[in-house]
């Protein structure tokens, strides 16, 4: 397992996250290590958009074009 340190930590924000981690009943590393693997989790907006266009280029290529659709409408 590898280690992570964080430097210049200002100190009201080091206190705020030392109360969150113990009203979680958890050490301050463990709430941390909680904290990061949610937001490693989460997909970037680079890797959002990626994926949405991937999405959208793949539905993309209809089956039909829009004048046999609408042929095949009138027949109907």
């Amino acid at each position: 397992m590898s280690t992570i340190q964080i430097r210049n930590v200002p100190e009201d924000l080091h206190r705020q996250l030392k109360v969150r981690a113990a009203e979680s009943g958890q050490s301050l590393s463990d709430y941390l290590l909680r904290e990061v693997l949610e937001h490693a989790q989460k997909p970037t907006l680079a890797e959002w958009g990626r994926e949405v266009l991937e999405m959208e280029r793949s539905t993309r290529s209809p089956s039909r074009s829009a004048s046999e659709a609408l042929a095949e409408e009138r027949r109907q």
